[in-house]
């Protein structure tokens, strides 16, 4: 909505002030309609996942359904990738709508307790309602991205101009397209850097709802294990989808999961975590 309000005054003096909050809010709500619309289905087109039933990959129907009743969720659609990569995500606005994608090559590489580990994580996400706010989230960027790329085009192309009738004017015009400009170089950073960082909260305790779903914690361990040595990168992965996933899908990003604007925590923090849940159910078992 500032974006919006300075994009108004800066480029258009005489226009409403109610004006730029008015279009940046139907930007975002077109962006929000869109997404809840056919969100889910934009996703699982852009990572070629094919829907499949029971016959198709019976353990890991299964699995799923043992997932959806242990969390009193529904049972989601289940999708397979035809990829070696390891990796996994849901999806969906809601649980009634959720749906669970994993690539052919995670599929073949874990065992049960590693595939169980890895859909409760993906059960978790949709219990805990992430997949609606991973959406929302990138609604918000993405919508602060839009108006600040045109804000920031506009003023570069000679926007902004009037004829000052004092240098009061003058200096007072400036002020405001150096302040729009600035909010609009800043805002989409500091934007994205927080969508990252609640992203990687959210992984963390995803990865916890599971743990306490399976009573297992060193499955999904060792499932991440063996996603940290896997060196495939998903064919159809993108920067827009790639916090969905368990695991960044985007190998170089992945190799720097440390830094702030990483989707994900590192896999080897995840893992202890994890290591440090198991031993905290044993001593409970005991």
């Amino acid at each position: 909505l500032a974006l919006g309000f300075f994009f108004m005054v800066v480029l258009f003096p005489g226009a409403p002030i109610w004006a730029g909050p008015l279009l940046s809010g139907g930007i975002a709500f077109v962006f929000t309609l869109i997404a809840f619309s056919a969100g889910d289905s934009i996703v699982l087109a852009s990572a070629r996942a094919r829907h499949i039933g029971k016959p198709d990959a019976p353990q890991l129907w299964n699995v799923v359904e043992e997932m959806a009743i242990a969390s009193g969720l529904p049972m989601p659609q289940v999708y397979l990738i035809d990829d070696p990569a390891l990796n996994a995500f849901a999806t969906g606005r809601k649980p009634e709508t959720a749906s669970v994608a994993i690539t052919t090559g995670l599929l073949e590489r874990l065992d049960r307790d590693e595939l169980q580990g890895v859909m409760a994580h993906e059960m978790s996400h949709v219990g805990n309602r992430d997949i609606l706010f991973a959406t929302l989230m990138a609604v918000l960027v993405g919508s602060i991205v839009m108006i600040s790329d045109i804000l920031l085009r506009s003023l570069f192309w000679g926007g902004g101009r009037r004829r000052r009738s004092s240098d009061g004017d003058g200096k007072a015009q400036l002020v405001l397209v150096v302040v729009g400009i600035a909010l609009a170089i800043l805002a989409p950073i500091f934007a994205k850097i927080l969508q990252l960082a609640v992203s990687r909260q959210r992984e963390y305790l995803a990865d916890a709802t599971a743990a306490r779903l399976t009573r297992n914690p060193r499955g999904l361990a060792s499932a991440l294990t063996k996603l940290t040595a896997d060196t495939a990168e998903l064919a159809a992965a993108n920067r827009a989808t790639a916090h969905l996933f368990i695991v960044n899908p985007v190998m170089k990003a992945r190799a720097k999961a440390k830094g702030m604007f990483s989707t994900h925590p590192p896999i080897e923090d995840r893992v202890e975590r994890l290591l440090g849940m198991a031993g905290e159910f044993a001593e409970e078992t005991d």
